[in-house]
């Protein structure tokens, strides 16, 4: 039987590139490991749970070259392997200091099982090799990765520099090809922002579709027939999808969403701060200053300072609840459109990965029983990928996306404002430096090559947009800063040192050692 409708939920997993091997521990490389434990391994084990059961589903996710890099770095790998047995001490600590106290001694019983169950899935079930197991679940016709833009650069404020676009997504289509074995279907282009001239560069990379925020296709011309509920093919080719706003919105808001609710788990309790200092000091920062460590005993509760205890039990009930509403709601979302429309519609809802789990702690669990109950409690609608339904119906309207992003206000303001305009003249000199130099020795080999292969890379990680939105939000600004001035600064020496046949080998080992992403680059793109 047809179903009236579809959905299409799409998880966009990146994390800016932090890798610092100069430090034993580093307070922002915890992005990465925090992300494994809450995030990506219950995603691994919420589609092995529903591989193994039979269940039918269909996911959607972007692993961007930072993230697949990082988690692929063995350096990396042993670091979180040792900040798993920290956790695992710590619980194994928490569970005598709380023997008097039985909801909270629960709770320490309850982490340590968590931590124990990653260290098996990480080290012994994968190997260390987290990319494999989504790789796995692509194979297996249940999964589609998508690509990213090789560092997150921002791509329509480097427009009037096309080679740096066209190395931010050829690049990424390459390491795509590394770690998954095939090319990519699908981009997220990074921070959802599109601006009119972005398809060619896709079209060059054959891949065949993007999203876009829903005023980006709403806006498009000519105007789509069927809104944000069916692809439009731009005129280059690659196809848009439109994000639905009803079913984004009632997931990620914090006030009007899911995650708000008092039983779930309170993410600003930890711990790392709420213990005694002395007795939590091996597990904070190496110089003493307090950090979130990842053990967290309280329920959301409510708007007060009075929290209670966290009953994974119940936050569980409520995870089930919710996934129950959000498929009744999709089932009258699609049969009033299918009724307006006419057609079997799309409903495409994208969200940050990091939020199912990482921020909203049930998430992966409401995720494995939404897609249970979609199999198996309802006949509305059924999820399908972005490629799976261009095969379906591979016939669309034609028409051009307008300007958009999914930041505050759908354009460009978060990443070009008063806190971070500073930094694009030096992006903007740098591409053009970058392609100057490729043209200049196009044939260039052995050391000379090594050197512009090394600019390339400092130039791609300083035109990550997690720079400029750090900025903007005001979290950890001088790390951001200083990662923005640091690439610029290598690769404006390495650039002089070209140019001036004297490349020195110490700082460029130096810059290799450090910056290490996509050591098969082809620098050949910025020509």
């Amino acid at each position: 039987m047809e179903p009236k409708g579809y959905l299409s939920l799409v998880l966009h997993a990146h994390l800016p590139f932090v890798r610092h091997p100069e430090y034993e521990d580093f307070l922002e490389e915890d992005w990465l490991y925090e992300a494994i434990t809450e995030t990506y391994i219950p995603l691994i084990n919420m589609m092995d749970g529903m591989v193994n059961d039979g269940v039918p589903f269909r996911l959607t996710m972007s692993m961007t070259p930072p993230l697949c890099s990082m988690l692929l770095d063995p350096l990396l790998q042993d670091r979180y392997l040792r900040q798993l047995n920290r956790l695992i001490d710590l619980c194994q600590k928490e569970i005598d200091r709380t023997r008097f106290d039985k909801p909270m001694h629960d709770l320490a019983w309850y982490y340590k099982g968590v931590f124990e169950n990653c260290r098996y899935v990480f080290a012994d079930k994968y190997h260390r090799n987290l990319v494999s197991a989504f790789r796995k679940f692509q194979d297996a016709g249940v999964l589609e990765i998508m690509t990213c833009g090789a560092t997150h650069g921002y791509l329509p404020l480097m427009m009037d520099y096309p080679q740096s676009v066209r190395a931010q997504i050829m690049i990424a289509r390459d390491h795509y090809r590394e770690c998954f074995g095939r090319d990519p279907r699908g981009i997220w282009l990074p921070e959802c922002a599109y601006v009119p001239g972005i398809e060619k560069f896709l079209q060059e990379a054959e891949i065949r579709w993007f999203i876009v925020d829903s005023h980006g296709l709403m806006y498009a011309e000519p105007r789509p027939t069927f809104g944000i509920f069916a692809p439009v093919f731009t005129r280059c080719g690659p196809a848009a999808f439109g994000r639905d706003v009803e079913s984004s919105k009632q997931v990620w808001s914090a006030d009007e969403g899911y995650p708000g609710d008092y039983c779930y788990r309170e993410f600003y309790r930890d711990v790392g701060f709420d213990l005694d200092y002395d007795y939590i000091r091996p597990y904070i920062q190496p110089n003493g200053q307090r950090k979130f460590v990842g053990l967290k005993y309280y329920k959301i509760t409510g708007q007060t300072p009075h929290k209670e205890p966290y009953n994974p039990g119940m936050a569980r009930e409520r995870a089930a609840e919710h996934a129950g509403n959000f498929m009744f709601n999709r089932e009258k979302q699609v049969e009033h459109l299918q009724a307006g429309l006419g057609i079997p519609p799309l409903v495409i809802s994208p969200y940050d990965a990091e939020l199912y789990g990482h921020w909203w702690y049930e998430g992966p669990q409401f995720l494995d029983f939404f897609f249970r109950k979609v199999a198996f409690d309802q006949q509305s609608f059924k999820t399908i990928t972005p490629s799976e339904y261009l095969t379906k119906y591979p016939t669309q309207q034609v028409a051009t996306p307008a300007a958009s992003s999914w930041g505050n206000k759908g354009y460009w303001e978060v990443w070009l404002e008063g806190s971070n305009d500073w930094i694009y003249p030096h992006l903007h000199r740098a591409a053009g430096r970058m392609t100057e130099l490729a043209r200049k020795y196009p044939n260039a080999y052995g050391e000379t090559e090594r050197a512009i292969k090394q600019a390339a890379r400092e130039l791609l990680l300083a035109q990550s947009s997690d720079w400029a939105f750090i900025m903007k939000t005001g979290t950890m600004v001088p790390y951001a800063v200083k990662r923005t001035k640091d690439h610029l600064m290598r690769f404006n020496r390495i650039c002089d040192q070209v140019h001036n046949n004297c490349v020195d080998n110490d700082f460029l080992g130096n810059c290799e050692w450090r910056d290490n992403i996509f050591p098969n680059i082809n620098w050949r793109y910025y020509l």
